[in-house]
């Protein structure tokens, strides 16, 4: 048995920090894999928050979350929210900031899609700063990036020297990665200092 993928390991690490009731984003919605994933582990008395660029992710994610609750799952209150993740802070409720338990980011660009839309560094790099204002002491932040389509070996190494940059008394951060092949997606993440 190899070690679980990057995508697993992302949502292990958030599990492991994101109790019931807590509130969370998903900064990129996507196929809505990690909105759902949040959804339940916030669970009704939680809140997730959702962005996405292209309605056609909002789309599949609203569609996911309508599957899981007619099958009975017991989900979060999910806003999807219409706006690129740099602006986060302009749609997070002012009584969430500092609280936000878990920020997931999946880089890169829509499965599927024949969009030509990929996430860039000028609109990640501010939506890591905002998500890291958000984070509550103890909180985590993971995003998966994709080093292996055009713009994503950029976009990877910049967040990659921001994480690297932070100094420690604003984040704990780490890297996970398959060194053997080269441009297989790979994951950083942080966990914010709690006070002491």
């Amino acid at each position: 048995m190899g070690f679980p993928s990057v995508l697993t390991t992302a949502q292990r690490w958030v599990a492991e920090r994101f109790p019931p009731g807590s509130a969370a984003i998903d900064a990129t919605a996507g196929g809505g894999v990690d909105t759902l994933f949040l959804a339940r582990q916030a669970g009704p008395r939680g809140r997730v928050l959702a962005f996405d660029v292209q309605e056609e992710a909002l789309a599949r994610t609203r569609q996911r979350l309508e599957e899981a609750r007619a099958a009975g799952e017991a989900l979060a209150d999910v806003t999807l929210v219409h706006a690129g993740h740099e602006r986060m802070a302009e749609f997070v409720p002012a009584d969430l900031h500092g609280r936000i338990r878990a920020v997931m980011f999946n880089l890169g660009y829509l499965p599927g899609s024949d969009s030509p839309v990929i996430t860039r560094p000028e609109t990640t790099l501010p939506a890591l700063e905002a998500a890291l204002r958000l984070l509550a002491p103890g909180g985590i932040l993971t995003a998966v990036l994709y080093p292996g389509h055009p713009g994503g070996l950029e976009e990877a190494h910049a967040v990659e020297r921001w994480m690297t940059e932070l100094p420690g008394a604003a984040a704990q951060t780490v890297l996970y990665r398959f060194p053997q092949r080269k441009h297989s997606p790979y994951l950083v993440a942080l966990i914010k200092p709690k006070k002491p």
